[in-house]
């Protein structure tokens, strides 16, 4: 059967391949976005907070526990996570 196909016919396939995935990602470019927002929002509202109390490990730490549970499905809010946050 590959005799009947065409010598370009491996380019055919990878720019296709290569449109499907484009497609797939454009809608969720919006999403991302928002997404980064969140994220530096978040963070900024932990660093502002750190200016006046203490013991930021601790809450970084409860805060992470706290949307872990809250948010199972989302993978997004370890305390690492939220430590990176604060530094966007």
């Amino acid at each position: 059967m590959s005799s009947l196909l065409p010598g370009n016919y491996p380019a055919l396939l990878e720019e296709i391949k290569g449109r499907i995935r484009a497609a797939r990602y454009e809608p969720l470019k919006p999403a991302n976005k928002e997404l980064i927002a969140l994220y530096h929002d978040i963070g900024r509202m932990i660093a502002e907070r750190r200016k006046y109390s203490g013991g930021v490990k601790s809450v970084i730490e409860k805060l992470a526990a706290d949307l872990e549970n809250e948010f199972p499905w989302m993978r997004d809010f370890s305390s690492q996570n939220l430590w990176y946050m604060c530094r966007l």
